[in-house]
């Protein structure tokens, strides 16, 4: 129903009040001049002779208006003041907010929730690429328009650069529900803490609950600093393990452990649930330095299984020869095999079977000359590493231990390893490795507990690959 009200300009016409605020209502209206519906955010009457509060007001609108034209943002069109109250006047969408959609059906499909939620990181980026916090994510604040797409609204509480801030640390502003650790505790927002918001909303959205759901508010926010992250699968079982490692990392209480940018999560969240479907998926491959290093030099396409699932597949380099080599290994098999022997001391392989999963083997003939073989193999015999002591071939030495099923040999080199590469990541890819190696040899000796936080840190190392979060997942469900 239409309202008679004086706190808007003559031009907009067939007023109606659609919602409120925390800090004033929202009106629906006709733009007269342009023709066209708009919202309407006006400062609540009780706040109106505050002149700290109407200063932060305009702030919104300034730190809003910033955005505008920004893909996903809701666009600014007009901020006044009208009988001494605040307005700012603002892009219409009919189809409702998230929160709406989660009231009215509950937990969604991943795949529309993806769709959203990457349109909600798009903008998120957006902001904070131009200085701006949100510091009030939540589902309440994700609109739809009539043809499903999300717009982010409402940077009611928002913190911009260059502009003077009337939140201080100390002050806790937000929606407790989706409050990250930080701003819970009192201290100032960041980026990361909106990225800590829409992991919330992303859990929301796949479970039909928050992460840390509780009776009251006030509970609600301590859970936020010092409870566990809860299992997804905990909360909704047709959701696979796979993605904890994702919230894990998403939802840390060290804002330095978070993902770099929304866009960056959002994707995890998707390679996680491919991952779990077993479909294609590109992984890094290693290759071999001159001290025998597995560095990731490029990407190929792996088929889920091709590879032992429990160990990192290493790849050795070819040599510039590679191709007379196969040549002449195919003519002369039974002298490969003698060479394989001789070069690495331990039986020759099977002759090659086509697999998606290439390797590449050093063989040094008996005059002490250095070739390649390549060969595709179901499983290949551990190569003992040459005596050293290097934190790369201490890895090495592990990692050879490991594929002959001997874990408790491989525990102490795979400890030494990871204490000398410690902080070395990502500038040497080995502390990934090392890091994955020594979780997953405790893990098999069943010091689960042990394991997770090397599991943790090689899941950070490297992000794309599946494994960490697959044995991270297996350690946390045994501890």
């Amino acid at each position: 129903m239409a309202l008679e009200t004086d706190i808007l300009p003559p031009r907009y016409r067939n007023v109606e009040q659609i919602g409120r605020g925390g800090m004033g209502e929202i009106y629906r209206a006709t733009d007269s001049l342009l023709g066209r519906l708009v919202a309407i955010k006006v400062l609540a009457d009780r706040y109106a002779n505050d002149v700290a509060i109407r200063e932060r007001f305009m702030r919104e609108a300034l730190a809003a208006a910033r955005l505008s034209g920004q893909s996903h943002i809701v666009t600014i069109f007009d901020v006044g003041e009208e009988h001494e109250r605040p307005y700012m006047v603002m892009e219409y969408f009919g189809g409702g907010s998230l929160n709406d959609v989660l009231r009215r059906e509950g937990a969604q499909r991943p795949d529309r929730a993806f769709a959203w939620l990457e349109q909600a990181a798009e903008a998120i980026d957006a902001a904070h690429s131009r200085g701006v916090v949100h510091r009030d994510l939540k589902p309440a604040n994700l609109l739809l328009d009539r043809d499903g797409n999300v717009y982010v609204a409402d940077f009611g509480i928002a913190s911009a650069a260059g502009l003077d801030s009337l939140t201080m640390t100390g002050t806790v502003l937000g929606t407790a529900g989706y409050l990250s650790p930080e701003q819970a505790r009192g201290e100032r927002a960041t980026p990361a803490s909106d990225r800590y918001a829409l992991a919330v909303v992303a859990f929301e959205l796949l479970t039909g609950r928050r992460p840390f759901e509780a009776d009251s508010p006030t509970a609600e926010a301590a859970a936020h600093v010092n409870a566990e992250i809860p299992s997804i699968c905990s909360e909704c079982a047709d959701l696979p393990s796979e993605l904890d490692p994702v919230f894990d990392q998403a939802l840390a209480k060290d804002p330095a452990d978070r993902y770099g940018s929304c866009a960056e999560f959002v994707a995890a969240l998707r390679a996680a649930l491919a991952d779990a479907a077993g479909t294609t998926r590109e992984v890094p491959v290693a290759a071999a330095a001159p001290a025998a290093a597995t560095m990731p030099i490029r990407h190929e396409i792996v088929r889920e299984g091709s590879v032992p699932p429990s160990l990192p597949p290493r790849v050795r380099r070819p040599w510039p020869a590679l191709v007379a080599v196969i040549l002449l290994a195919a003519i002369g098999g039974a002298l490969a095999a003698y060479l394989v022997t001789r070069g690495h001391g331990m039986p020759a392989t099977a002759p090659p079977q086509p697999r998606t999963t290439t390797v590449f083997r050093t063989v040094t003939s008996p005059s002490g000359q250095t070739t390649t073989l390549q060969q595709a193999v179901t499983t290949t015999p551990a190569a003992p590493a040459p005596p050293a002591s290097g934190p790369h071939a201490l890895d090495d030495q592990g990692y050879a231990r490991m594929r002959a099923g001997d874990y408790a040999g491989a525990l102490p080199l795979l400890q030494q390893a990871v204490r000398a590469l410690k902080g070395t990541g990502p500038a040497d890819p080995y502390e990934g490795f090392a890091n994955y190696n020594l979780g997953y040899t405790l893990l098999q000796l069943a010091q689960c507990k042990e394991a997770i936080k090397y599991l943790k840190r090689a899941q950070r190392l490297e992000p794309l690959r599946p494994e960490p979060g697959r044995a991270l997942a297996r350690a946390e469900a045994c501890k």
